[in-house]
């Protein structure tokens, strides 16, 4: 192994060797990372930020120390006087390689900006939110009633309103008077309406008629990505969404990636929880701009999100759940105000936080649950909310059953040799020609097939980039539907297979499908490690689902809901194909978009469906795949394509998959079989 520094680039996950004194800069572009530069390196425009990460990297089995980059120098310091870094960025074009180091490259520096796919989905939501505006004049102060000005608006809210005891923060009572005077004793009042448990609280108080309106967040807390939208709380109208990149990607992509950085690092924990609320006040800085909304009026927010994640964005240690019985602190819905969580909305804005149903089953499982409503179901409902680490339902109007399944992010494109974020420039879609066996596609940004005369000019500013999660899903059933793959995963030969884009590649081969260097561009090819890595993700997800029918005695579901950051982009053909669910009709495979998303606003809009969740949850019963012997049976059989043992009779009836065999007792890395992947 080469002595020369380890270089790991997220959230790209490319990575590479490169000898002391390379600048990161250098190393991002050799490696194909998407960071910024305009001055060309020299120090000028400051593009090219970076974030290095310090500590143990269990899962890259490195330590960084915090001599990894060179020392500060004078450039980065005249930049900071000038115009200030965020705390912990470097430049890229003047920090060197000292030894093994993990550098994070943060949105801004990136020239094609992530492809956040979680849009609000059309749904027609019963508007009942907690926070609603009320006028009231109010008594004036009486020399012979000597009440204070707060009980007074009590008195006047009860009387007019029928509201009880509305309490107030201490910031209320420092700013009522005033306000009260200049109204001349007519206000609009902001009132979180509470519950049984927690009384209704006075949020804001406008002088005389206030015609504006407040608002309210749905954020969904993802492994890799935030998705929030900004809601209208009178109308229940979507005002703006938008999404980041999950800043926690830079201490281990998959969520035991990040238990076990917590668990190796002393301020781990507390490192990323800094990070995940600093980078969803950054979202909502963003979205309130976009929405010309002051960020004040932002009076409510429901948050939804894996268990990992609900710790960690909290400031609890998840250590607990790295190891069994996974235990959490606490799998209630959680009540708390904004300042509590250091988010940049109304301090004392609510906070709500849905159930978690399960160790490794959360909040958003549950926003799932609540958006695609399994248990009014009479047909037997599959729902897979895909993505690093997948929650599958699986119920009727009988019972529900729920697990979770570390299908890790190669469905995000990570760990996959050409992978990307969906971003413009990324193949999203692949058809492979049956009599050439040459790939065409289409990328994020253009509707037109890359085999259309117009494609390059129409993908100039951009170009090819990559393959993203739908993509490279895609592309692997396509490879197994014209013979390019076998079943257990091997590429064959370009004799085997009669396509002149493959080529050997070490003990195996690789498939191209692209060439890009003629005009500067990478070469984008899909190798055997890559087709392994989607065997483990799919077998994972499959195994998964496959365990809860065993549960539930039966051998096949009614439906498939696909939700998650790319549902709505996974043709379910090819989903079939590659073995990521079970057999089922293709028209009833149907896509749910972003349903925890989805779930997350009706939480917000309708305070009734916090109950509800509340006890849709109790009676979900929780699988917990780790303990099942089966599950691992079930993985084996999940790795080959689409199966080793399941027979496909709908699929079989639509296509014909080769019957190929490409295995000559090399063994290699595509060799079927399966290996058990970490949870995350």
């Amino acid at each position: 192994m080469s002595d020369e520094p380890l270089v790991i680039f997220t959230p790209s996950g490319k990575r590479g060797r490169f000898a002391v004194g390379t600048p990161i800069l250098t190393a991002a572009r050799q490696l194909g990372v998407d960071l910024d530069s305009v001055c060309g390196g020299r120090g000028i425009c400051s593009k090219c930020q970076i974030t290095p990460s310090y500590g143990d990297f269990s899962k890259h089995n490195i330590t960084v120390r915090e001599d990894a980059l060179s020392p500060w120098n004078s450039v980065e310091q005249r930049y900071q006087d000038k115009r200030g870094l965020k705390e912990g960025r470097r430049l890229g074009c003047q920090a060197t390689v000292q030894a093994d180091v993990v550098i994070d490259v943060p949105p801004e520096s990136q020239v094609h900006k992530q492809v956040v796919r979680k849009r609000a989905e059309a749904r027609d939501i019963i508007l009942n939110p907690s926070t609603k505006l009320f006028y009231v004049e109010v008594a004036e102060p009486d020399m012979h009633d000597p009440s204070g000005d707060l009980e007074r608006l009590q008195d006047a809210m009860r009387e007019q309103w029928q509201l009880e005891k509305v309490n107030a923060d201490l910031h209320i009572l420092q700013t009522m008077q005033p306000i009260l005077r200049k109204g001349a004793w007519k206000v609009t009042v902001a009132v979180h309406l509470g519950d049984q448990e927690n009384p209704a609280r006075i949020m804001h108080i406008w002088p005389g008629y206030y015609e504006g309106t407040v608002y309210g967040l749905a954020v969904d807390l993802g492994s890799t990505t935030i998705a929030a939208h900004l809601c209208d709380l009178q109308t229940g109208e979507v005002v703006a969404s938008s999404g980041t990149m999950n800043p926690q990607i830079r201490f281990g992509e998959d969520l035991m990636s990040r238990v076990s950085y917590s668990m190796m690092n002393p301020d781990g924990a507390q490192e990323m929880t800094r990070a995940v609320r600093e980078g969803m006040n950054g979202l909502f800085a963003q979205i309130a701009e976009e929405a010309n909304v002051d960020p004040i009026l932002i009076m409510d927010a429901v948050f939804v999100c894996n268990p990992v994640m609900h710790h960690l964005f909290l400031g609890i240690d998840p250590f607990e759940l790295g190891q069994a019985p996974f235990a959490l602190t606490t799998s209630n819905a959680i009540r708390l105000r904004a300042d509590d969580l250091d988010l940049n909305i109304h301090q004392s804005a609510r906070v709500y936080l849905l159930p978690c149903i399960a160790g490794h089953v959360g909040a958003d499982a549950a926003a799932v649950a609540l958006s695609e409503a399994p248990d009014k179901s009479d047909d037997l409902m599959l729902v897979v909310d895909v993505g690093t680490n997948a929650e599958i339902l699986l119920g009727n109007k009988d019972k529900v059953l729920a697990c979770s399944s570390p299908t890790g992010p190669a469905f995000e494109g990570a760990q996959i040799s050409s992978g990307q974020r969906a971003a413009p420039g990324a193949i999203e879609r692949v058809e492979i020609d049956p009599a050439t066996k040459i790939a065409r596609f289409k990328v994020i940004g253009s509707d037109i097939w890359s085999d259309d005369p117009a494609f390059e000019a129409e993908i100039a500013n951009t170009g090819v980039t990559g393959i993203c999660g739908s993509g490279i899903i895609e592309m692997v059933a396509e490879m197994r539907m014209h013979g390019i793959v076998d079943a257990p995963g091997l590429i064959g030969t370009a004799e085997q297979t009669g396509s002149p884009n493959v080529f050997p590649d070490g003990r195996t081969n690789s498939y191209l499908v692209y060439d890009g260097t003629a005009s500067g561009g990478p070469k984008i090819t899909v190798t055997n490690r890559d087709i392994r890595e989607i065997q483990m993700a799919k077998a994972a997800l499959y195994s998964g689902a496959r365990l809860l029918m065993d549960k539930f005695g039966v051998d096949k579901v009614d439906r498939v809901v696909l939700a998650g950051a790319f549902g709505a982009h996974i043709s379910p053909l090819h989903a079939m194909v590659l073995g990521m669910i079970p057999d089922a009709p293709l028209d009833k495979v149907t896509s749910a978009g972003n349903a925890a998303g989805t779930g997350a606003r009706i939480a917000l809009l309708n305070t009734e469906a916090r109950a509800e969740i509340e006890a849709t949850v109790r009676a979900i019963h929780k699988i917990e795949t780790a303990i099942e012997p089966r599950f691992q049976e079930h993985f084996v059989n999940a790795s080959a394509i689409p199966n080793a043992v399941e027979p496909f009779p709908i699929l079989n009836s639509i296509v014909k998959l080769p019957n190929v065999t490409f295995n000559t007792g090399g063994g290699g890395d595509g060799a079927g079989g399966g290996r058990r992947r970490r949870r995350g």
